[in-house]
């Protein structure tokens, strides 16, 4: 089995629903716990605070998406679930069904967890177009002795760049950049460092540092796309990015797929018939998506702000982190301390 990806932030909230499923240990023993969120001053190299994370449980963690998903396969055998590996779907039908190895497959549910693109979405809604947001995205790893164990985010005018460490010495490396050229969608498009280079070329030795070590990179263009209104459809329902595409500016894309899909199998357990739990399901969720999702575009502007908004942003940051040092978690404590098992 391969999987393509680099890092993922696992936050308390992805956590809880992940260690109610008995993988709690595996996750402690694969993931690096975060002690801190610092922002930086790209220009400058110079941090403004820090938030302190250590206080968190569970542990907020950064994972290697590959050791997140064998985690995730290793309980699945153990609760002797099956999964079939190299089986493409191309269609599925209205009704759920669909052809796997020339044979007509009728699920009692059919979930779409298909991702951006998805196929299944477009099954219980009418087909949206997405608007690029006019910023771009680099995806990429290097290899690092320093073992941090903070995610910083790294702010200049109209760019930002965050950074945390993955075990076996490797830093995850997203940096966005404000541009009116978009990429297509999907982060498996390759470009040249290059590129990724020029663009933070401005910014200072730590920086220009990092980006020195980056010796493959993927691009793509960021796209907003409308929350779902609709979630599921007789014996079908979608989950994770299939209903909500959240941008990248708040680590939450994984998490909050992790959460539906707690609360579908909880509430088509729970309920009496399949719509019942369906219904159930996105009542639960679907506000909570749409805050979180927005919450992720307020993030998008304050990274990338210019002049006087800047200098005005980071002295306030500084301020709190100073004289309010819980004050990060306190504003995120709908995010954070939500449980999905409770």
């Amino acid at each position: 089995m391969t999987e393509v990806g680099a890092g993922l932030q696992i936050t308390p909230n992805g956590a809880r629903a992940l260690n109610d499923l008995g993988i709690d240990r595996a996750l402690a023993a694969t993931g690096v716990t975060a002690e801190a969120v610092v922002p930086m001053d790209a220009m400058a190299s110079r941090e403004i605070t820090r938030f302190d994370l250590s206080s968190q449980t569970p542990p907020y963690r950064f994972y290697h998406r590959a050791a997140l998903v064998d985690i995730l396969a290793r309980g699945c055998d153990a609760a002797d679930v099956t999964i079939k590996l190299g089986a493409q779907i191309s269609t599925v039908n209205s009704d759920g069904s669909f052809a796997l190895d020339g044979a007509l497959v009728r699920p009692a549910l059919t979930i779409g967890a298909d991702g951006l693109h998805s196929v299944v979405r477009g099954l219980v809604n009418t087909p949206t177009k997405p608007f690029f947001t006019g910023q771009v995205a680099w995806r990429a790893m290097i290899k690092t002795d320093k073992h941090d164990p903070v995610a910083r985010i790294w702010m200049a005018p109209g760019r930002h760049m965050v950074t945390y460490p993955l075990p076996d010495n490797r830093l995850n490396i997203v940096a966005v950049q404000q541009r009116s050229q978009w990429a297509d969608e999907g982060w498996h498009h390759s470009d040249d460092p290059g590129n990724l280079r020029m663009a933070f070329a401005d910014c200072g030795w730590e920086v220009k540092s990092i980006l020195g070590e980056v010796e493959t990179v993927n691009l793509w263009g960021l796209f907003r796309h409308p929350v779902a209104v609709k979630w599921h459809a007789g014996s079908i329902a979608i989950l994770g990015d299939a209903a909500h595409p959240t941008l990248p500016f708040l680590a939450q894309g994984a998490n909050l797929a992790i959460e539906d899909a707690y609360v579908l199998a909880l509430c088509c357990d729970e309920a009496v018939t399949l719509d019942e739990g369906l219904r159930s399901y996105q009542n639960k969720r679907r506000a909570r998506v749409v805050r979180a999702i927005e919450a992720a575009n307020k993030n998008a502007r304050n990274y990338h702000l210019h002049g006087a908004k800047r200098l005005v942003a980071h002295a306030g940051l500084k301020a709190m982190g100073k004289a309010v040092p819980t004050a990060f978690l306190s504003r995120l404590g709908w995010l954070y301390d939500h449980d999905v098992t409770a």
